[in-house]
């Protein structure tokens, strides 16, 4: 028979570590089981810990975890607020990584703008899968409708009205049915905001269409042939990724790193529901880069990641050839008055 001995609490902990792509992990979340009764002789290194770790991620794809790893007990503050620590009799180590599937559907796409056109180029149609709903009178094959600027602020469900009216005033012919929505839970728009013999500049505005807040977003765009020249960024923290000369990582600064939810207009009655917007400026120099074409396709992303989840890129590209400077700036002007309420 094994004697045990009522004792304080003992505490036994595991950590686990979600790890991230992209960046080296810096998430990780920690637990303690309290045991009350421990025999005297208890040998430590037979202690087994939970097994078959699982995590299901909100916007991610699940995280597979690998098996507990025994590591030095960690330290804790004493209960009694005593100012000393305690040792936890144990604490083991999970390291999970996000897990992707075959044929599995984005979370995320991005949208094309430049200042040299009025029109943006949408998420493509079922970017992120299409509603099974029977009842559906739309199509997946049609390519997304364009856009003016301010029509990014709307969800799909409210933007069949502007669209229409936006296709009429540039006569462009529209299908019918209508295309699907993106479905997408968050969309990224890209936009060429300036273009000049030394150097150009790019927005970067994110918006979160779901009912989660994204904390500690992080998000990396691949630029294949400028990011030699990126100089800053205005409103994010941003940097080149380590041993790559053409991808940019980027997050919130501190304190405002939070992609807040959707939420409801100022009056739901008649007011469409308003994403949660983060966005910045990047600037970019073509000194030492020769033959750079920003408008020609060197300005746009060839792939965009959200999160550690790879966003759907639209087909094509806003064409050159309309050219005007007004829209830009008025859509600057309505994110502005939108992030300031």
């Amino acid at each position: 028979m094994i004697q045990t001995l009522a004792c304080s609490p003992c505490v036994v902990e595991m950590e686990q570590f979600c790890r991230l792509p992209w960046i080296q992990a810096n998430h990780f979340s920690v637990f303690q089981m309290q045991v009350y009764k421990m025999p005297p002789d208890l040998n430590r290194s037979l202690l087994i810990p939970p097994q078959n770790w699982k995590i299901s991620g909100t916007f991610n794809s699940d995280f597979e975890c690998g098996h507990p790893i025994q590591v030095s007990p960690s330290q804790f503050p004493d209960a009694n607020g005593l100012p000393s620590k305690r040792s936890a009799v144990a604490s083991w180590q999970v390291v999970c990584n996000i897990t992707h599937f075959k044929h599995q559907s984005p979370k995320c796409c991005v949208s094309f703008s430049a200042f040299y056109n009025d029109s943006v180029v949408p998420c493509s149609s079922c970017a992120c899968g299409c509603s099974t709903n029977p009842s559906q009178t739309c199509s997946a094959n049609e390519t997304a409708l364009l856009l003016k600027y301010s029509t990014l602020l709307l969800p799909f469900e409210n933007r069949t009205k502007e669209a229409l009216e936006w296709a009429r005033i540039k006569r462009r012919t529209v299908p019918n049915p209508l295309p699907c929505g993106d479905n997408c839970g968050v969309s990224i728009n890209w936009h060429v905001l300036s273009d000049y013999r030394g150097g150009w500049n790019a927005r970067i505005s994110l918006f979160n269409w779901d009912d989660n807040v994204f904390a500690d977003w992080f998000a990396a765009v691949q630029l294949d042939k400028v990011t030699p020249g990126f100089e800053k960024f205005y409103s994010f923290n941003g940097s080149v990724m380590p041993e790559s000369n053409n991808t940019l990582f980027m997050q919130g600064l501190p304190h405002l790193n939070y992609l807040l939810a959707e939420r409801d207009g100022d009056n739901p009655r008649k007011d469409p529901r308003v994403p949660g917007m983060q966005q910045s400026v990047i600037s970019f120099t073509k000194k030492n880069i020769p033959g750079i074409n920003v408008a020609g396709g060197d300005g746009f992303p060839t792939k965009v990641i959200f999160n550690g989840e790879e966003c759907a890129l639209p087909a094509i590209r806003p064409s050159s050839g309309h050219k005007t400077n007004a829209a830009p700036f008025a859509f600057v002007i309505v994110l502005a008055l939108l992030f300031i309420h």
